[in-house]
């Protein structure tokens, strides 16, 4: 058998990181147990869904590195779920129902002054050929209700019917379907709701396991119930903790808050993002790996906290400072190249300042300094100028290499008497405005006597 997940967004918005925490799981997943994932697009909201949104959306995976082996798109099945529909109806445990929104709530809160669950109290049951036949005349539609399992002979009088699975993530789960309503899976207009859809798709297109939010927990006994009586075994279950902003708001397609694709924007690398979206929330440190099949090898889904998690763009910088780093001239040179950094001198440029970048993107200024000169930050105190112009009299001859800078400030000290930062700062002030940065005895290089003569005071 090979374990297949998927990945089934509805396209209605761009994916943000509790989305791409789903993706991830079932990815990582997938590579832990050499399967497969697919990408299905629930899709199906067809005024709400959009194909900017599935585009962009199959742009993001990619870049965070997930692979899909294919992609799937709900609304090209209506034929498959007509069929289960049919079958449904068919062994009695789809049943129509006229009750208005309205109503609903009227008899919820019956219930519960009642102090009954307040379930459906099923009562589309009890009418008759011509009771229904007189309310569709009346211009009335029904919404059909899937008969929950939860009874012995009398679907008025729910027993305790408790549904059990070995949850990958969180261990042993149960869900009572006594406390839960005959959940919609048609609505008025025809329309079929994801709990009816995800089901037949993950049953012909042979998902072995769902790794999703733990907020489709109580989901769970109802869809175990559709897969039964549609004749199949439902796939393995596992629910992770959900992300929240750092003030612990819930994330949302519609605010945009934290989306993969304003991440990639800032110039944030993909398995920074990775990382803290998968690792934050678990037992394992929130490190910066270097690559999926790293990141595969220590996850564990189990690992992760029941409770919800914050996702803190903040460590987001720690992480991409890792990567960027490490990051070989070769992984960056197509990027530099973007922003007009190439030539010979390329190569040890990046050497020289990826130390000190947080994005690659941050390359840029570094360049402009050794390429144009200083920027003008910082300028130079007064009493420091005749120093500095003083301390180019005694600029080695070349050839230079990172000895040099180490030669230039013996030679300085020995002619000023000044050591330490007095020395130090002026003459990183005069050659690049800015009063840190990456190390001069690698930048001077770059600069080479002409270039550095430049910059006298």
């Amino acid at each position: 058998m090979t374990i297949t997940v998927r990945f089934a967004p509805s396209p209605t918005g761009y994916i943000h990181i509790g989305n791409t925490r789903t993706a991830l799981f079932n990815w990582l997943f997938a590579l832990k147990h050499n399967g497969q994932l697919i990408l299905r697009f629930d899709d199906t909201d067809v005024e709400r869904s959009k194909a900017e949104y599935a585009e962009a959306t199959a742009a993001d995976i990619d870049w965070l590195g997930i692979k899909p082996v294919r992609v799937e798109y709900q609304s090209k099945r209506f034929a498959f779920y007509d069929a289960a529909v049919a079958a449904l109806k068919a062994a009695g445990v789809l049943y129509p129902c006229y009750e208005t929104p309205e109503e609903l709530e009227r008899k919820r809160k019956l219930r519960l002054a009642r102090r009954l669950p307040p379930v459906y109290g099923r009562d589309a049951l009890k009418l008759t050929a011509e009771d229904r036949a007189k309310l569709e005349a009346e211009g009335h539609r029904p919404h059909w209700r899937f008969l929950l399992p939860n009874f012995k002979d009398d679907p008025f009088a729910p027993a305790r019917t408790i549904v059990h699975w070995d949850d990958i993530v969180r261990g042993e789960e149960t869900v009572d379907l006594a406390s839960l309503s005959d959940p919609v899976l048609v609505r008025e207009d025809g329309t079929y709701l994801y709990t009816l859809t995800s089901v037949v798709d993950d049953i012909d297109m042979g998902i072995t396991h769902i790794i999703r939010g733990d907020d489709h927990v109580t989901n769970s006994g109802v869809q175990i119930s559709i897969f039964e009586a549609l004749g199949a075994k439902a796939p393995a279950l596992g629910h992770h903790n959900l992300l929240t902003t750092v003030s612990g708001e819930g994330l949302s397609k519609r605010t945009g808050a934290l989306s993969v694709g304003s991440l990639r924007r800032d110039g944030y690398e993909p398995m920074a993002v990775v990382s803290l979206a998968v690792l934050t929330g678990t037992s394992e440190n929130v490190v910066a790996m270097p690559d999926m099949a790293s990141l595969a090898a220590v996850f564990d889904p189990k690992a992760t906290s029941k409770s919800s998690s914050k996702f803190d763009p903040a460590e987001l910088d720690t992480l991409n400072r890792t990567l960027i780093h490490a990051m070989p001239f070769d992984v960056a040179a197509e990027r530099l190249r973007e922003m007009g950094i190439a030539g010979d001198k390329a190569e040890a440029f990046w050497l020289a300042v990826r130390g000190n970048l947080t994005r690659v993107a941050d390359a840029a200024l570094w360049w402009t300094v050794i390429q144009d000169g200083p920027v003008s930050d910082e300028p130079l105190a007064a009493e420091d100028r005749d120093f500095v112009a003083a301390a180019f009299d005694v600029l080695p001859q070349e050839p230079w290499n990172r000895e040099t800078w180490k030669q230039w400030t013996e030679a300085v000290k020995t002619q000023s008497g000044r050591k330490g930062k007095p020395l130090f700062m002026p003459l990183r002030i005069a050659l690049t405005g800015l009063a840190s940065g990456p190390e001069l005895a690698d930048l001077l290089p770059l600069l080479g006597r002409e270039g550095t003569l430049a910059r006298r005071p």
